[in-house]
């Protein structure tokens, strides 16, 4: 059981290691000017229009690293700094946000599987901890609560890794027509591709991290039988 803690400790402090690379990178790149001068709203507004995408909007939200698509009221949401920056960073950051959006007027399979699986994971997410510690006190006496908390964790699991691929495939989308839209330059193309590839790197230590999780609830169960 204690390996099973070892484990996690190692994925959480990769994860911040990895949120502060990310956080340096973007810091980074935010500083180093994007040659053609367009800002994100205008690489956004661009790529969309390139890709014959005309009813998605484009606002600017609070907070940093906040910037996300959402297909339900078909917004691409971009942070202040990205929105009206003018540099790699932002470049990437709406240019990636935008790929979500094409994949969604392209029904990408993986998107679609991901979206339907929205309404599932918010009711486990808001409900699945109380279950799983519930499960955990009333082992003994009725192990059919924890094991019914595991099905809820497991499908909160499975969506953190058919997040990856949408996310991987976004960045693929947004890199390539930066590059053939000549928005970027190869010096500026190469920094976005760092920055989303950090970017990329938290979406892989949460499903991992979500699955040593899965895992550990999963020996306990397992262990009321010794």
């Amino acid at each position: 059981m204690s390996g099973i803690y070892i484990i996690m400790f190692v994925i959480m402090a990769i994860g911040w290691l990895v949120q502060m690379q990310l956080k340096r990178r973007f810091h980074e790149y935010s500083e180093t000017p994007i040659g053609s001068g367009l800002s994100g709203k205008d690489i956004a507004e661009k790529m969309l229009r390139d890709n014959g995408i005309n009813d998605v909007r484009i606002i600017s939200v609070e907070g940093k690293l906040t910037d996300h698509y959402n297909p339900m009221e078909k917004t691409v949401n971009l942070s202040h700094d990205v929105y009206f920056g003018r540099n790699a960073a932002a470049a990437a950051v709406a240019a990636h946000e935008c790929g979500h959006a094409v994949q969604h007027a392209k029904a990408y399979s993986m998107l679609q599987l991901r979206s339907a699986l929205v309404p599932v994971v918010s009711i486990a997410s808001k409900w699945m901890m109380w279950i799983l510690l519930a499960g955990v006190l009333m082992l003994q006496t009725f192990p059919q609560l924890l094991l019914f908390g595991i099905v809820m964790f497991a499908t909160t699991t499975l969506f953190s890794f058919i997040t990856l691929p949408v996310e991987f495939d976004a960045s693929r989308r947004a890199l390539v027509w930066l590059t053939n839209s000549g928005v970027a330059t190869s010096l500026e193309h190469s920094k976005a591709k760092n920055a989303l590839w950090w970017a990329a790197m938290t979406y892989v230590v949460a499903a991992i991290g979500s699955l040593a999780t899965l895992l550990y609830y999963i020996m306990i169960y397992t262990s009321r039988r010794n």
